[in-house]
């Protein structure tokens, strides 16, 4: 039976998370990057975006949703064909489910926009997106939110962890390993050409986190609220560990470090958000934070790689972190809502730990192989004068600031 309450906060909370990628993500990525390449992040957000929603429509819900396989669905909800307008799930309508989680499937391959900005070809990210979905998210969000093995063997990922954070950010910085570095990488990349315009995405960012991890409650009532409080206590203690952390160490903390902080601690939150309680948030936003920020030195100056945007130092590693701490903190003597019964924590991490192995493995072997794949076809990577004028005359024909 349709409950009102519920299906008025999931009509809310799916407008909220579209509102983090159009225009949150646009827009905080696209203050990052140069002048020159704003045009090209907003519409790669845009467009990705758009591909999703025609592809979860055909069959990207039906294969996520539908059946009791359990590595995939089957086909018997394509273009919501079989779905009638009265249809239920829960307590909400089907077709508010369907569109809740569709703006999931939107997010996730959005977020790996921000490795490869400033010098992949508009065509190889359109190709690129619309396979990731279809081979690496689809399965992934089975096995753990579709009834498939992973949720049979007790998995605990609220709203993404692994299926949004950790499939983008291992994906992610494999695409920008074989796309290669930006030009003068890492000593003469140019700055953030509007860090006031990252500041706005992270705050719509931020605002939207309440309906990704307070909506996957999929109902209006104690365990949204609840998730909505750790999400917000997290964010904030990340943002004010990442002040401090830049402020002892070079003098003067950094705006774009403090939202960057502040993404740190939603990300890491998220696995974890309707299992734990304000306490446990303020510890994960702790740990999100310092270790989001370790990671991101470590990527970009140890390894080298260009992970533009650090999408695996802040979404993989904050996701896999919140994902490992679930299982700590959901235990009811620590103030969470208690483990499956006879499930000691020990028991759970390991449950945990299983399925962050599978979902890497699988994340980085299908990403590969996609990548060449769109890299035979179409090519990945734009030509090195492309590169230096910037994509978003070349690529689009416009520029983002006419002066």
């Amino acid at each position: 039976m349709i409950d009102t309450g519920d299906t008025a906060w999931l009509i809310t909370a799916t407008a909220l998370v579209l509102f983090m990628t159009l225009p949150g993500l646009a827009l905080f990525y696209g203050g990052l990057v140069r002048a020159e390449n704003l045009l090209s992040v907003l519409m790669q957000c845009f467009t990705i975006a758009s591909l999703v929603t025609v592809l979860w429509l055909i069959a990207g819900y039906s294969l996520t949703f539908s059946g009791d396989g359990a590595w995939i669905g089957d086909l018997k909800k394509v273009l919501l064909l079989a779905v009638p307008r009265d249809a239920v799930s829960g307590t909400i309508p089907e077709s508010v489910f369907f569109m809740f989680q569709m703006t999931f499937a939107i997010i996730t391959p959005a977020l790996i926009v921000g490795a490869f900005v400033e010098r992949m070809r508009f065509t190889a990210v359109v190709l690129f997106s619309a396979l990731w979905l279809f081979f690496v998210y689809v399965p992934v969000a089975h096995w753990v939110w579709g009834g498939g093995w992973l949720a049979t063997r007790g998995v605990m990922d609220f709203a993404g962890g692994l299926v949004v954070h950790l499939t983008a950010g291992v994906s992610a910085v494999l695409l920008a390993i074989v796309l290669g570095p930006r030009v003068g990488f890492p000593h003469d990349v140019r700055p953030p050409h509007a860090p006031w315009i990252t500041m706005m995405g992270a705050c719509m960012l931020w605002v939207g986190w309440f309906g990704f991890n307070a909506g996957s409650a999929l109902s209006a009532g104690a365990d949204a609220g609840m998730a909505m409080t750790v999400t917000h206590i997290s964010a904030a203690t990340a943002t004010l560990v990442w002040i401090v952390i830049e402020s002892v160490k070079f003098g003067k903390p950094s705006m774009v470090g403090a939202v960057t902080g502040a993404i740190a601690g939603l990300a890491s939150i998220t696995p974890a958000s309707g299992y734990v309680g304000p306490g446990a948030a303020l510890l994960i936003g702790l740990a999100g934070g310092s270790i989001c920020y370790l990671m991101v030195m470590v990527v970009k100056h140890r390894f080298k790689i260009d992970d533009s945007l650090d999408v695996l130092a802040v979404h993989g590693v904050g996701g896999a972190l919140g994902i490992m701490l679930t299982a700590v903190f959901a235990d009811a003597t620590l103030g969470g809502i208690g483990l499956a019964e006879g499930r000691t924590m020990g028991g759970q991490a390991m449950i945990q730990f299983t399925g962050l192995v599978a979902v890497l493995i699988w994340s980085v072997v299908v990403s590969f192989v996609i990548i060449k794949i769109v890299q035979a076809v179409v090519g990945l990577r734009v030509s090195a004068e492309i590169e230096e004028q910037g994509l978003d005359v070349n690529i689009h024909g416009e520029r983002g600031y006419n002066m």
